[in-house]
């Protein structure tokens, strides 16, 4: 392998990757292409950072800021979290940052969707029985729901959730949007007076000082008796003891969570055994293409970098996403 170090229009990739994955990246050229594995990064790779034009994935952010050659950094999320502490006034003058952008909104929408799916029809309750080898079709079949018209407010105006508001349109779902410039609710005034109103609430706004906690105890407490929560934007939005006491009571119907605050999950924490959850651990966002449509987005953006066209998905660190 060589380092790129010695070549500073060299490519750093940190992702899992399979052989073929590697192939097409090192087809790219020119300059030699520096693999590291995730979770077991080492100072050679930061050496190999340090040294390199472009990267692909999502290194240290420590690394990021000590890699003086780097000029564009292609992420392997849509999440910029790690990054927002990092100095961008002075290293945005010479880095350019972009994420993924709509690359996960089918996925991510068909898990929201699919995790509705399972609390209205039973799905969830009826997986545990058949772990239990119990039947119980007496008990279970007089509580199953319907999505059909369910009314849906979704937190953010994104690829995600315009999908996902395609994906509901067959049920029949009336869906609106809360985004500060162009929801139907803008304001958080529109939205406290308005969460009673909705039967289900989708959360998939990005992680910044605005949105955390925003659906804290007292916006929990708003929404309406039965109403399902549905979070695969960041777990920070929620404030999960709130949430907790809110299913444990059965005021609410239920909650897909594809994210959480801490993550993995600690054993023992309430969500492990709480009624009414499907969790389903981030994982929303694959599919068995998805390193094949990582790597389509970035040789896109490759192509714009090298002929120094605009690229696709350029982070807004002003905006936190």
């Amino acid at each position: 392998m060589v380092n790129p170090a010695m070549d500073g229009a060299g490519l750093y990739v940190e992702l899992p990757l399979a052989d073929a994955d590697r192939a097409r990246l090192r087809e790219l050229g020119p300059g030699p292409v520096w693999f590291a594995e995730p979770g077991t990064t080492s100072e050679a790779d930061a050496r190999a950072l340090a040294g390199a034009g472009t990267a692909l994935g999502n290194p240290r952010a420590a690394w990021v800021a000590n890699a003086p050659r780097l000029r564009w950094l292609q992420l392997a999320s849509v999440g910029i979290d790690g990054y927002l502490g990092l100095d961008w006034p002075g290293l945005g003058r010479r880095l350019t940052v972009t994420n993924l952008g709509d690359v996960f909104a089918d996925p991510v929408a068909q898990s929201c969707l699919a995790g509705l799916l399972a609390l209205h029809r039973g799905i969830d309750r009826l997986s545990g029985l058949r772990a239990e080898g119990r039947w119980a079709k007496s008990a279970v079949r007089p509580r199953l729901r319907m999505l059909t018209g369910a009314r849906v407010l979704v937190l953010g105006r994104g690829s995600i959730a315009r999908r996902l508001a395609e994906l509901t349109g067959p049920f029949g779902c009336a869906v609106s949007y809360f985004a500060r410039g162009s929801g139907d609710l803008r304001t958080l005034a529109e939205l406290d007076e308005r969460l009673p109103d909705f039967d289900v609430v989708v959360g998939l706004l990005p992680g910044t000082p605005e949105t955390s906690g925003l659906l804290d105890a007292r916006r929990l407490a708003r929404m309406r008796t039965g109403a399902v929560l549905v979070n695969a934007g960041r777990g920070s939005l929620v404030d999960e003891e709130a949430l907790v006491s809110e299913l444990s009571s059965g005021r609410l119907g239920g909650a897909v969570l594809d994210v959480t605050a801490e993550e993995p999950l600690p054993a023992g924490h309430p969500l492990w055994t709480c009624p009414g959850v499907v969790l389903t651990q981030h994982t929303a966002g694959g599919s068995t293409d998805e390193s094949a449509r990582v790597i389509d987005l970035f040789t896109d953006n490759w192509h714009r970098f090298r002929a120094g066209s605009p690229l696709r998905n350029p982070v807004q660190w002003s905006r936190g996403f």
